[in-house]
């Protein structure tokens, strides 16, 4: 009769497998949870630091495989789960910014997706990161924090006018499966917001202190373009964990695209990358020729003259606009296409780096261990 099979033997196993953004063994940053060995069945789960790791297939095949090596082991019983970690975070208090600092009880993780000026798909690469990071079972929020020109509404094909709680909070709508908040939920009509910077400052400070966020792993702000009023209150009063910095290739683009980065770095805000969008385009009866319109390559160069990381390039595709308008982002309306395809890897970037920052010091082997031989 062989040996019982033991957690030790497991977790050698185990260990071998690498995290390839920690450098270091899935057991030895306390990965692996709630191991349970009952004869020759062995279950586990491998706990993620984020739901959209794009690696967890490979993590969960190759945990399969090797256990199922184990002289004594018959059956195998891998989970994939994810505890979102909360990212180191800097405000206006920790910057010398001299705005007050606010909270969001619930938050993990609130990301910034900014842009130097208007035009460049900032608040489209919002809304499909977001959606992306909903389809790998995250809960997700968006904040629309364009005051003067809301788009929200008309991308998530939402309508509506927010409730309010008995203790005067604002409950955010719902829809595309995530927490949604606007000022165009508030408007009603098309007439311009004409604000000054005091009454912007209030409206901002609102949408973070007073909606009822609840649990969420990823707040998703759509800033305002340019460095004005509210893009410099937002990024002097909320805990961001990072900003995304969306561009085209042109050179006004990318001139006022290093103008954001520069007031993100002033209070200390961490730059998660570049995007480039509207690379360049791809005629349907020439599949392989790329025509690059706006430029080539000057996210790329801007990134590295920085030293910021190259997130990658958005290709122009007519859907986007079109599906947009129709509150169809184009991960929902056409999730194969070249554009959703490299919308998701940048959204699997921008959390594997929230990841890393929330793990400045990996915990050491904690694996939580029950088992019964029989």
């Amino acid at each position: 009769m062989a040996d019982p099979v033991s957690a030790s033997q497991v977790l050698d196993a185990l260990r071998p497998i690498i995290d390839p953004d920690f450098q270091k063994s899935i057991v030895d940053l306390g990965f692996i949870k709630d191991l349970r060995i009952e004869g020759s069945s062995v279950a586990f789960a491998i706990e993620l630091t984020t739901p959209a790791c794009p690696v967890k297939a490979e993590f969960e095949r190759a945990a399969r495989e090797r256990v199922s090596a184990i002289d004594g082991v018959d059956q195998v019983d891998v989970t994939m789960t994810a505890n979102t970690r909360q990212a180191g975070r800097q405000s206006a208090a920790g910057a010398g910014g001299g705005q007050e600092e606010v909270t969001l009880p619930g938050v993990k993780n609130i990301i910034a997706v900014a842009s130097g000026k208007g035009g460049v798909g900032k608040s489209t690469t919002a809304i499909n990161l977001a959606l992306t990071l909903r389809d790998e079972g995250a809960e997700v929020g968006i904040l629309d924090a364009d005051v003067y020109g809301p788009s929200l509404a008309l991308l998530a094909g939402v309508q509506g006018r927010p409730e309010t709680t008995p203790d005067r909070k604002i409950m955010p709508l719902y829809g595309q499966g995530m927490k949604l908040m606007s000022m165009a939920f508030f408007m009603t009509d098309d007439s311009p917001v004409i604000w000054r910077g005091p009454m912007v400052h209030g409206l901002v400070k609102q949408f973070l202190t007073d909606v009822k966020w609840g649990e969420l792993d990823y707040l998703i702000v759509d800033m305002p373009p340019g460095t004005g009023d509210a893009a410099l209150t937002l990024t002097q009063m909320a805990p961001l964990s990072g900003a995304v910095i969306v561009t085209t290739a042109n050179d006004l683009s990318l001139i006022d695209a290093r103008k954001g980065l520069q007031m993100f770095e002033k209070v200390g805000v961490p730059i998660l990358g570049i995007v480039e969008n509207m690379s360049y385009f791809t005629p349907p009866e020439l599949p392989d020729k790329k025509y690059y319109i706006f430029g080539q390559g000057g996210g790329e160069r801007v990134a590295r003259e920085l030293g910021v990381d190259f997130l990658g390039e958005i290709p122009i595709d007519p859907r986007i606009a079109t599906d947009g308008d129709l509150g169809k982002p184009i991960v929902v309306s056409a999730p194969d296409s070249p554009s959703a395809q490299a919308l998701r890897k940048i959204a699997g970037d921008v959390v594997r780096k929230v990841a890393m920052l929330s793990v400045k010091h990996p915990p050491v082997a904690d694996a939580n261990i029950t088992w019964v031989t029989s």
